[in-house]
C-alpha cells in the first residue's frame, strides 16, 4: 500500500470514528454520562481514580501511609502471611472506580478493558517478568453458561497482550458452584470457597515447578485467592502471585 492510499485510509477510519461518537457518543466508565470524546475515560475521569500502581504492601496490595519499596509490608501481613507470594493492584476499589469495575464484573462491559488492562501491567511491572503463566480465577461452568463471560479471564487476555506474558485461561477449574462471595464475612468466604478449585489434569504438566500469577478483578478478603493458590500448589506451583485490578480498602465496600 503506498504511503498516500495509507494516509487516505487511516483518514477514513477516523471519520468514522468521529462520526460513530457524534451518532453514539462514547459512555463514561465511572459516571454512566455521554461525552464527546472517543475514549470510555476523560481526563477529568481519569484524575479521579485512585492509583495504587503497585505500590503498597508486597504480600496484599493493602495501600500504606509510608511505602518502603520492596519492604513494604501491612500489619496483617507481618502477623500472618498470604497463601501466595506477592499481590499488587492497579486501582483502589472505592465509590470513584465501582461503577467501572461492577459493569465489567455484571453486565460484560468490555470498552475499558484495554485501559484496565494496561493499568494491570504497569501494577504488575516486577512480577509479570518472572510469570510464567497468567491465570484466571475461574467461573463454574454453569455461571459462565448463563453469564456468558469471565471477566477474569478477559483481563487476564488483556495483560498477556500488553506484555506478551502466556495466559493459560483455562489452568484452573471451579468445581463448586459456590454462591456469590457478596455480603459475606471473611470466615464465611473461606467456608464458601474451600476446596472449590482444582488444576484440570491436563494442564498439570504446564503448572508444575512454574511461576503463576494469579488474575482477578477485585481483591477482597483474598479467600478466593487464597483457595485457588492452594489448588496451585498441590500440583506443584512453585511461586504464586496475584494481579488484581482493583483492592478493597475499606470493609464498608467488601459487599461486591
Amino acid at each position: 500500500m503506498s504511503s498516500d492510499m495509507h494516509w487516505t485510509t487511516r483518514s477514513a477510519r477516523a471519520g468514522l470514528r468521529s462520526l460513530a461518537n457524534f451518532v453514539w457518543p462514547q459512555r463514561s466508565l465511572l459516571t454512566g454520562e455521554r461525552h464527546g470524546g472517543d475514549a470510555p475515560l476523560t481526563p477529568e475521569d481519569f484524575a479521579k481514580l485512585n492509583f495504587l500502581n503497585g505500590s503498597g504492601c508486597r504480600d496484599c496490595a493493602m495501600p500504606l501511609e509510608m511505602d518502603h519499596g520492596e519492604a513494604s509490608q501491612c500489619g496483617a501481613c507481618a502477623a500472618k502471611s498470604p497463601k501466595w507470594d506477592q499481590a499488587r493492584a492497579a486501582i483502589a476499589y472505592d465509590e470513584i472506580s465501582r461503577q467501572a469495575i461492577l459493569e465489567l464484573k455484571h453486565a460484560g462491559r468490555r470498552d475499558g478493558l484495554k485501559a484496565m488492562s494496561n493499568w494491570m501491567a504497569m501494577a504488575g511491572r516486577d512480577i509479570l517478568p518472572e510469570t510464567d503463566w497468567l491465570i484466571p480465577v475461574p467461573l463454574h461452568y454453569q455461571r459462565l453458561a448463563s453469564r456468558g463471560f469471565n471477566q477474569a479471564a478477559w483481563l487476564a487476555q488483556g495483560v498477556a497482550r500488553q506484555t506478551g506474558t502466556l495466559a493459560l485461561v483455562d489452568g484452573l477449574s471451579r468445581k463448586r458452584n459456590t454462591p456469590s462471595q457478596g455480603g459475606l464475612t471473611a470466615r464465611q468466604r473461606r467456608r464458601n470457597v474451600a476446596g472449590a478449585f482444582e488444576v484440570r489434569a491436563s494442564r498439570q504438566g504446564r503448572i508444575k515447578g512454574s511461576t503463576v500469577t494469579l488474575v482477578d478483578d477485585v481483591l477482597t478478603t483474598g479467600s478466593t485467592l487464597a483457595a485457588c493458590t492452594k489448588a496451585l500448589r498441590k500440583a506443584g506451583a512453585a511461586r504464586v502471585n496475584v494481579l488484581v485490578l482493583a483492592r478493597v480498602v475499606r470493609e464498608a465496600d467488601l459487599t461486591i
